[in-house]
């Protein structure tokens, strides 16, 4: 099973720049989630997650491996959308899978390419899909092309995290953005805690 990999060296550099954040690792400990290293089958399952239960999220997903076999672009392409839709998503999300799938064969986004690209340009390429968010781009950033320092704004459960760990009523842009900074290079490990730290 593919993890996300960290250890001392994050830990002791987050503990030093933020004295909260590293009372809540000693308490939390090590989190260990797993990771898919393939981006394009990683696009896939987090179309399919959108607004339905993990439970829910996983039925659909593994009917589309007893489908394909592999979730690439070409064996998408060949199935109809009825056979797509048919493991159990709306057929909007069974549209963005087949667009996803095309513009990799078409050259518009290249999957096997994207760990060549800055986050930046990872998000810009991604969030010009249909069905793709830049929140769905930086979660494709931390957990499959393991990039390290990704602390999202769109992600809510991260916003309630930072305000359940300093003790605030809201959180401003300002002071998200000064918290991000603490935390970087290593944002990606911040944000594991921020979630864990959410729902406490």
């Amino acid at each position: 099973m593919d993890i996300i990999k960290y250890g001392q060296e994050e830990i002791e550099y987050l503990k030093k720049r933020d004295k909260k954040l590293g009372a809540a690792i000693d308490k939390i400990g090590i989190i260990k989630r797993k990771i898919n290293p393939e981006p394009f089958a990683a696009i896939i399952s987090s179309v399919i997650s959108q607004q339905i239960s993990t439970k829910a999220a996983e039925t659909v997903c593994n009917r589309l491996y007893k489908l394909l076999e592999n979730i690439t672009p070409e064996n998408i392409a060949q199935k109809d959308l009825s056979e797509i839709q048919g493991c159990g998503m709306s057929e909007r999300k069974a549209r963005y899978i087949k667009g996803i799938a095309e513009a990799n064969i078409s050259g518009k986004v290249d999957f096997n390419s994207l760990h060549t690209l800055t986050d930046g340009e990872v998000i810009e390429k991604l969030s010009s899909l249909n069905g793709v968010g830049v929140w769905t781009a930086e979660m494709l950033l931390i957990f499959s092309l393991r990039r390290p320092d990704v602390v999202s704004y769109n992600d809510l459960a991260i916003r309630r995290g930072m305000m359940n760990l300093y003790g605030l009523k809201k959180l401003s842009k300002e002071d998200f953005a000064r918290y991000r900074k603490r935390y970087s290079p290593y944002g990606s490990i911040a944000s594991l805690y921020l979630w864990e730290i959410s729902v406490q």
